[in-house]
């Protein structure tokens, strides 16, 4: 199946499918499970969030139940990241806490 308005952009984390002229799909999924309610409330509430249309969104949807593996990857990367970023933050603050 193709996903039009589908695009794989290159970038310092490698290869990663976005909206056309919009964010990354693991960005917009992460709007969606932050989102409250049910399903049209999940989306109705990521496209609130980022700005986007709920036909955009629900196309991210669609491509990450079509290739799971592949955006909760980019996701977890994202958690790492963040993980990273607030421990240096912490040993910063204690270094400068001496």
């Amino acid at each position: 199946m193709s996903y039009p308005g589908i695009v794989y952009r290159d970038g310092p984390t490698g290869r990663r499918a976005a909206l056309a002229g919009g964010p990354d799909v693991w960005e917009v999924i992460l709007a969606v499970r932050h989102a409250a309610g049910g399903d049209d409330a999940k989306i109705a509430g990521a496209a609130e969030q980022t700005g986007l249309a709920e036909r955009l969104v629900r196309l991210a949807v669609n491509f990450a139940s079509a290739f799971p593996d592949e955006v909760e990857e980019r996701i977890a990367m994202n958690d790492e990241a963040a993980e990273q970023a607030r421990l240096q933050a912490e040993r910063r603050a204690r270094l400068l806490a001496s």
